[in-house]
Formats: structure tokens, C-alpha cells, sequence
């Protein structure tokens, strides 16, 4: 119970190490005590505090010379910028959470309803490219490791069209071009969320195969053509009633025959009970909508939609990206 209860202790031990660049500044190797007290801007006794601290999570490695290195979850971090960026932005939730009993009740606005717009927005397409600027880039920066899982998983290159729906910046869908070349790619997203969508595939060489299609995918029809359609990290976002209404407009853009990718952090994964009901539960409460469904609960909501039952494929990082595959 001390342990569970010492759990945002460590959690700002990790923030202070991201926030202080330590483990990049160990990536050569390690360092003696006094030269990264001095980088850090810290006492000696500060420092070695920290350094205790994290060597103790396994951030870093006290070897017993006055010398730290990476420990092995900071050589972790180091190796994945997408979870680093999470950490990062967990400051925000951290305020968000102060007085949890006042957020159950509803009693405060929260700093993530004001970062993720799209969340309790009325209007989500009228939002600016600078108003989604900073989701798009915390959600591309861990995109190519959620890509790396689903491309393992399932084959893209056996159909003929991809429609990734709520795609972002394109990451995932730069992803799929170099796995599948012979893919026909669509995107669709926000009108601000395309404009950075349509500057990284162009820096990417893509500007002339992925084409770009802008709306509302609550309000407006999707593009029709695609015989496949992905949802990455997008379903879990949203309450029942309106992943109900997105999956509904899926459905009713594909073919008979037709193939919904559907990926994203499950509850109920092996080892994920508190990631699924503890984490994503209060951030998306914080956030304004959604959470994280089981398999079964996924499977009623598409089955709902009108999708046949759906195939769970297994992934590598279940923790971070469970894949199904539904049929029309």
C-alpha cells in the first residue's frame, strides 16, 4: 500500500529526469557525480539525491565510483522519443488530477479538455491549425512505434485502398506507403490537423500519393473508394454515442466486404488492468470524453455499427496498441 501510494513520488522523480535532459546527457556513457551536477544545475547532494532516486526506478545505474549511467528503463526512454513526449506532457495531468474527487464530481475545467479540442468541441472543424498543434505533434512523436505493431499484425498491402480516418499528420500512413507500394492512400482528418498533415508527407516525398481529404467524421460523410479503414488511437477518445456514430460512417463508406482496422490501448490487456481502468480512465476523464473499452465492449460497439464479429490479432506491445479486424 506505501508502494502504491509512493506512486506519484516516482512518477516526479521520472518528470524531473526528462525535464532536466538527464538520460540524453548519459547516453555517451557515464559520468561522475560532480560534472553532472554541474550540467544539471544542481548541488552535489541534489544531484546525487535525483540520482539515487532514479537508480532506484532503474532510470539510471549508481556504480559505486561516484559515476551514474543509463539504467535500463532510462536507456528505454532514451531509445522511444514518443514515450519521453508523454512524460513531458504528464505535468499537464498532474494539474488536472490535484483534486480528484472535484474532477469526478465535474467541478473543474481541465487543462487536457483545453489541449485536446476536438474532445468537447461543438464544432471541431473550425478549429485552427495552431489550436491542434500541439496534440498532432504528441501523438506523431509515438506514432511510429503504434505503426510498427500494427503493421506486424495485420497486412495492408493484400487490399486495394486505405482510408485512414482521424490520421493526423500521417505518420501511420507514411508508414503504411513504404510497407505497401502499391496502396492507394487517403487521409482524413481536421482541415487544421490536414495542414500539418500536408506539409510532413510532402517533406516525406507523399504529397502526390496520399490524398487529403478535410471534415467532421461525426458530421460529414467519409470519402468513399477505400476498401480498408484504420482508426488508430481514435475510438477510445470518445463516449459511446459518438464512437458509435464515427463507427456508423465507417460502415457506411466501405463496400460489402469491406475492412475496418480498428487499433488502440485496450482494456483488459495482459498486464494492463490499471493502464486500461486507472490511467486512461481519469486521463480521458480529464480530457472531457472517452474510454478505454475491452475487447468484448469494442466488439458490441462495432457489431452495433453493423460490422460482423471482429478478429483480435495479437501485437507485440498490447499494453499500447491492440489491433481488430472487423468485416461489412
Amino acid at each position: 500500500m506505501f508502494d502504491l501510494s509512493a506512486g506519484f513520488v516516482y512518477s516526479q522523480v521520472l518528470h524531473a529526469c526528462v525535464q532536466l535532459d538527464l538520460f540524453e546527457r548519459l547516453r555517451g556513457g557515464p559520468l561522475p557525480l560532480a560534472q553532472l551536477a554541474a550540467q544539471l544545475k544542481l548541488t552535489p547532494a541534489a544531484a546525487r539525491r535525483l540520482l539515487d532516486a532514479a537508480a532506484s526506478l532503474g532510470l539510471t545505474q549508481a556504480l559505486g565510483d561516484d559515476r551514474y549511467a543509463l539504467g535500463e528503463h532510462g536507456a528505454a526512454l532514451l531509445g522511444n522519443p514518443g514515450a519521453l513526449a508523454m512524460v513531458a506532457h504528464h505535468d499537464m495531468l498532474y494539474r488536472d488530477l490535484q483534486d480528484p474527487v472535484a474532477l469526478l464530481r465535474g467541478e473543474v475545467t481541465t487543462e487536457l479538455s483545453r489541449y485536446w479540442p476536438y474532445a468537447t468541441s461543438a464544432a471541431p472543424d473550425g478549429s485552427v491549425a495552431e489550436a491542434v498543434q500541439g496534440y498532432t505533434q504528441l501523438m506523431a512523436a509515438s506514432q511510429s512505434l503504434v505503426a510498427e505493431d500494427i503493421l506486424e499484425a495485420y497486412a495492408l498491402a493484400q487490399h486495394r485502398c486505405l482510408l485512414d480516418v482521424g490520421g493526423g499528420n500521417g505518420t501511420f500512413i507514411a508508414a503504411v506507403a513504404a510497407r505497401a507500394p502499391a496502396l492507394q492512400l487517403m487521409l482524413f482528418d481536421l482541415p487544421a490537423v490536414l495542414e500539418h498533415a500536408r506539409a510532413n508527407l510532402a517533406e516525406r516525398g507523399l504529397a502526390e500519393r496520399v490524398h487529403l481529404h478535410g471534415g467532421d467524421f461525426f458530421a460529414d460523410p467519409l470519402p468513399q473508394g477505400a476498401d480498408v479503414i484504420s482508426l488508430v488511437r481514435v475510438v477510445h477518445d470518445h463516449d459511446d454515442e459518438r464512437a458509435l456514430r464515427l463507427l456508423t460512417n465507417v460502415y457506411a463508406a466501405l463496400p460489402p466486404g469491406g475492412t475496418l482496422l480498428l487499433a488502440e490501448p485496450m482494456a483488459q490487456a495482459p498486464g494492463a488492468g490499471p493502464m486500461g481502468a486507472a490511467y486512461f480512465g481519469f486521463y480521458l476523464l480529464a480530457m472531457g470524453s472517452g474510454r478505454a473499452r475491452s475487447p468484448q465492449e469494442l466488439q458490441t460497439l462495432v457489431q452495433r455499427a453493423g460490422f460482423n464479429n471482429c478478429l483480435f490479432l495479437r501485437t507485440r506491445r498490447p499494453l499500447l496498441t491492440g489491433v481488430a479486424i472487423c468485416r461489412r
